[in-house]
């Protein structure tokens, strides 16, 4: 490995700080949470949103409870631009939710940034970036620091000209690569800075200093936050804020100490979005606080809903061992992990009866399992299940290596659910060709059940979907809509409403011997299921796990 390449970074920012108070301080309070999902985790996606799926994720944001969301880069592009007017001209915003929007100090981008949020009634802030250390002063921006000073300050001045006179308008300001950069330069310049925006208690300026490419250990980052702490001018009348980007894989760690340090807000995405390895991971963050006893100020208490939706709008999966919210982050596989789990819940029953303290009340101290999966919206089914099939054969792998299905988390833990009444009715072990059997029949099997989809087809401008009920046949045309939607909203109309949750779609096979398996994941009242549907094709596989679907019921 050509280490000799790089350099420690303490050669390159040397941290005059000589007395550390961070190592002694304790979190006792959330900070205030910022998520850029709109912004920045937008930019890092291969694909980005389109105006329904940024609505869908400013909706999650508000009902959550943050409190300030950063929603677009107006002066970027036309769907950020709308996005920020569709604010303005609707109430999708609640009085007490700051909106934030992104420019570079650049005036022609600084006045288009004022136009979008022209007629918001919600506190809207400005925040305006340059990027400050030396390596993009001299490679990117080609100036020394007595111009770039002026250049910031000179976007400073055009932030006051084309907004200093709105009332709901207040400033905030990113040295970005502020890790970088020397802290006698970031400090003077964010000094300037407040003194231009004549920042007040009443009227604080945020000073947002970011980690942009993680260097360091996250001592190095809790020292230059601390130093700002203690010398800006001003601090008052300042809300310091951090910006970890996780490119050492320490930015919740460069976040926590930072908030030790001094800072009171942070910037990041709910599961961690954003360029190369990411943003700071807000949701980690704030249900660290929660298994601490510190109230995180937003509501994670459905977090399954909140994946999906935010898979939904990012197209990006979150990972099986992801914090918190990943399917397998209740789960143990090994036997004792499982026997000490059993054990605590046991226990934690027992106290509870003995105290007279509800359980959902109790102190929690079960062993592996640092938070109640309930307070997150989970059971624990996943624990019970998992572990009830600990030593059958394990179901996952013989589906996969003799079949090739790869189920998805949740189903396997369905699945298990009816493998375990299986094997309780008989007593025997269950072999692949009876695993397959009864797989078949609990998700694939469409010859019973009182609706079918006797013909549909599209065009580029309609589906028309053909319903057979009993003896009656239903016609239904949708326009502007993809064919598995047209179903559903055809099945709604006669009376079996299936939401679809989630799917996944796996090829088996190649050329022509191929054949598409879909799973879904599905809701039809109060009830959750899965349904699968096989077909040559992706589109009628997915069109059959529907009806599948439809035809389970309740009880199914």
């Amino acid at each position: 490995m050509p280490s000799h390449r790089y350099r420690d970074v303490y050669d390159r920012v040397e941290v005059p700080l000589i007395h550390r108070d961070w190592p002694n301080a304790r979190l006792t309070h959330a900070p205030l949470w910022v998520p850029v999902d709109l912004r920045d985790g937008n930019q890092a996606l291969a694909e980005p949103m389109d105006p329904a799926r940024k609505r869908r994720f400013f909706e999650l944001l508000v009902a959550m409870g943050y409190k300030e969301i950063e929603v677009g880069y107006p002066s970027a592009s036309q769907t950020d631009f709308d996005f920020v007017r569709l604010i303005a001209q609707t109430d999708i915003a609640p009085a007490d939710v700051a909106i934030v929007v992104f420019t570079p100090a650049r005036r022609d981008l600084i006045e288009r940034t004022v136009a979008s949020v022209r007629g918001i009634r919600n506190e809207v802030v400005i925040h305006m970036y340059t990027a400050t250390a030396p390596t993009w002063r001299d490679v990117v921006l080609g100036k020394d620091i007595a111009e770039l000073r002026e250049l910031i300050l000179s976007g400073g001045r055009d932030v006051l000209e084309f907004a200093g006179g709105l009332p709901n308008v207040r400033f905030e300001f990113s040295p970005e690569v502020f890790n970088l950069t020397e802290p006698d330069f970031v400090l003077d310049i964010c000094d300037r800075m407040t003194t231009l925006w004549d920042a007040t208690a009443q009227r604080p300026v945020i000073l947002n200093l970011p980690a942009t490419v993680e260097v360091a250990t996250p001592n190095v980052y809790a020292d230059q936050i601390e130093y700002m702490h203690k010398n800006l001018a001003r601090r008052d009348s300042v809300i310091l804020s951090v910006h970890p980007h996780n490119d050492r894989g320490t930015g919740i760690a460069c976040a926590e100490l930072a908030v030790l340090a001094g800072a009171q807000r942070v910037e990041g995405c709910v599961f961690g979005n954003g360029e190369r390895t990411g943003n700071v991971d807000i949701a980690t963050l704030a249900l660290n606080l929660h298994a601490q006893g510190v109230d995180p100020m937003i509501d994670f208490a459905d977090i399954d809903e909140i994946r999906r939706t935010v898979e939904y709008c990012t197209r990006l999966p979150i990972h099986e061992r992801h914090p918190y919210v990943g399917d397998l982050v209740h789960t143990a596989f090994s036997g004792t992990h499982q026997d000490a789990i059993k054990k605590g819940m046991a226990e934690h029953r027992e106290r509870a009866a003995a105290s007279g303290i509800a359980e959902r009340e109790l102190e929690w101290r079960i062993p592996y399992l640092p938070i109640d999966p309930a307070d997150i919206g989970r059971g624990y089914d996943a624990v019970i299940r998992v572990n009830s099939q600990s030593g059958k054969g394990g179901i996952a792998y013989l589906m996969h290596t003799e079949y090739g299905l790869d189920l998805p988390r949740r189903l396997q833990i369905d699945f298990a659910r009816h493998v375990q009444a299986h094997t309780d009715d008989t007593g025997l072990e269950i072999a692949a060709a009876e695993l397959r059997e009864l797989f078949d029949r609990t998700y694939l099997d469409t010859t019973a059940g009182p609706v079918g989809l006797k013909e549909w087809r599209t065009t580029d401008a309609c589906t028309e979907i053909t319903l057979s009920i009993g003896t009656t046949t239903e016609h239904s045309e949708h326009h502007g809509i993809g064919p598995v939607e047209a179903l559903t909203a055809a099945l709604a109309r006669v009376g079996f409403p299936v939401e679809v949750l989630g799917s996944t779609q796996q090829s088996i096979g190649a050329g022509n011997d191929g054949t598409a398996i879909t799973y879904l994941e599905y809701r039809m009242g109060e009830r959750t299921g899965w349904a699968c549907g096989r077909s040559d094709s992706v589109l009628t596989a997915s069109l059959a796990a529907v009806l599948r679907a439809a035809n389970s019921g309740p009880g199914a």
